[in-house]
């Protein structure tokens, strides 16, 4: 069975962490560069690195904080915000990420999925999918969750995948921040139509949700988190110790 993934986010603004729910309401929480060290230190299997306001703003990442924090860490690196041209996969790669994570800029142009394929491999490409329900139906947001684009989200994953996505990060805007559990229902959804893997974003509020996703959705390659990580509410060893006994196989 695959070794299942624990990765914690940060989502950056103005070059500090912040966590809200809902996709609203930041609050400031910790150093992006002091939580990416302790996070390398203590069993994180990657770590997601989300400059939130880049797209939204109509800039590019911040490159000096993403610098420090490659240059921190010994675990595999995903970055997002502001990416809208090979250039700027090009810019992140260089500045030491190992994948490079596209929303926006894949609505407004999804060329650019097949053109970083092909560029730097699948396995660069994640394709970041912000979904919230609208009228019974999962819709695709852009810019931070800000924007509903009026797609539905689980052809355009599929399709995304078929161009040459080699991942998927499934945020739920509507369990963001709640901590009532991930959202299971759209994560079945969008893994019963790719074979790439598929991590689950937005929900969790304890280690027994971790464990829950696992159970529900045996094929769930990773389950990521914000704040039950920053504020220590989880600790990823006693997470992974948990998933053990449970039968979950964890790195």
């Amino acid at each position: 069975m695959i070794t299942k993934r624990i990765i914690p986010c940060l989502d950056v603004k103005n070059g500090r962490v912040v966590k809200g729910t809902n996709f609203k309401n930041l609050n400031d929480v910790s150093s992006p560069v002091e939580l990416a060290r302790y996070y390398s230190e203590c069993g994180a299997d990657e770590l997601v690195f989300y400059d939130i306001t880049a797209s939204f703003e109509g800039r590019q990442l911040f490159i000096d904080i993403l610098k420090e924090v490659a240059s921190q860490i010994f675990i595999p690196l995903t970055v997002g915000g502001g990416i809208n041209t090979v250039e700027d996969f090009d810019r992140v790669l260089k500045c030491g990420a190992d994948k490079v994570s596209v929303n926006s800029g894949a609505i407004k142009n999804p060329d650019l999925i097949s053109q970083a394929a092909r560029l730097y491999g699948n396995q660069c490409v994640v394709l970041s999918a912000d979904i919230k329900r609208v009228d019974g139906e999962f819709r695709i947001f852009a810019k931070g969750g800000r924007e509903d684009t009026g797609i539905e989200a689980i052809g355009w994953i599929k399709k995304c995948v078929e161009m040459g996505a080699g991942e998927v990060v499934v945020n739920s805007i509507d369990t963001d921040g709640v901590k009532k559990g991930f959202d299971i229902e759209m994560l079945g959804a969008v893994r019963e139509v790719v074979n790439v893997p598929v991590i689950a974003s937005g929900g969790a509020g304890s280690a027994e949700d971790f464990v829950a996703l696992f159970k529900e959705i045996p094929d769930m390659d990773a389950g990521l988190a914000a704040s039950i990580f920053h504020f220590s509410e989880v600790l990823i060893p006693d997470l992974k110790k948990l998933m053990k006994e449970n039968g979950i196989n964890v790195r």
